[in-house]
């Protein structure tokens, strides 16, 4: 089965609507738009702009394959500024019902690996806060894979109990993601130690069952300069595999081309879609 190829439209670094046209002749099918970029924010986007927007992207053949927001900018474990989050988290959930994806894609901050920890919770009733909204607009909340080992995401999901927290399978973040800890702790980069814990294509079977969307990124860690994103294909993620454990799970979702790095993003993503159809 042929995967379905997704551009994350801003990583293109050229004018949206001008990358929209981009992805479509580079035989994309869906766009994985910025929901924190100006133009397509909750608040620059009423409900005419909402289906005028709809409308443009399907005039080019395309659609919406997941809506981006919180790159990093916001943990859901401390409770300064939550119940703004949570209230921008129920307009993003919104919108993404709006576009017709139902999706938004987004790091929520770093969680407690022990159920113990007090975060933990916090987290759990952030989530549940959020996807009440979700639940009701017919939108989810899929959690970008990284920071925390899948079995760990995987609980939370459990814990919470709603349909409306999803995740978004990034294999790339879970080579990168150890590879930093160790760094901190001032260890030696341990290949094997951090594919057992982080298990970067083998947790799409823990995963699977919840995966509504997927970034296309690859990685690996140089013994010279450390971690580091690398063009896809070229890195330590066995893509014929992971696809393989997706649609084993029953994954019919977008494989969402993400590029944050590099000199040629226009080069490099349309040698991912090439790549990706090979697949």
């Amino acid at each position: 089965m042929a995967v379905k190829i997704a551009v994350m439209v801003h990583n293109l670094k050229m004018d949206a609507y001008e990358g929209m046209e981009a992805t479509a002749r580079m035989g994309a099918t869906g766009l994985h738009i910025s929901a924190g970029a100006k133009g397509f924010r909750p608040e620059d986007l009423d409900a005419a702009g909402r289906k005028k927007l709809v409308a443009h992207v399907r005039s080019l053949g395309l659609e919406v394959s997941a809506i981006s927001a919180w790159g990093g900018q916001v943990d859901l474990g401390e409770p300064e500024g939550l119940d703004g989050h949570i209230e921008h988290g129920k307009r993003l959930l919104e919108l993404a019902a709006d576009l017709e994806c139902g999706i938004w894609q987004g790091h929520c901050g770093i969680m407690p690996h022990l159920r113990s920890d007090p975060k933990w919770q916090r987290f759990a009733d952030a989530f549940g806060r959020i996807c009440e909204r979700g639940e009701e607009v017919g939108a989810s909340l899929a959690i970008e894979t990284g920071p925390e080992p899948p079995e760990t995401l995987r609980d939370m999901i459990l814990d919470v109990g709603s349909k409306a927290l999803r995740v978004n399978y990034d294999p790339a973040n879970l080579i990168l993601w150890p590879a930093r800890y160790m760094q901190l702790a001032g260890e030696e980069y341990d290949r094997e130690k951090a594919f057992a814990e982080y298990k970067p294509v083998q947790g799409a079977s823990i995963l699977g069952p919840y995966t509504v969307h997927t970034h296309a990124k690859d990685a690996k860690v140089f013994p010279d300069t450390g971690r580091r994103e690398v063009p896809l294909g070229e890195g330590w993620v066995d893509w014929p595999e992971y696809v393989r454990l997706l649609q084993e799970q029953g994954f019919d979702g977008y494989f969402a081309i993400e590029r944050e790095v590099g000199d040629d993003p226009v080069g490099d993503i349309t040698r991912a879609v090439r790549f990706l159809q090979t697949l």
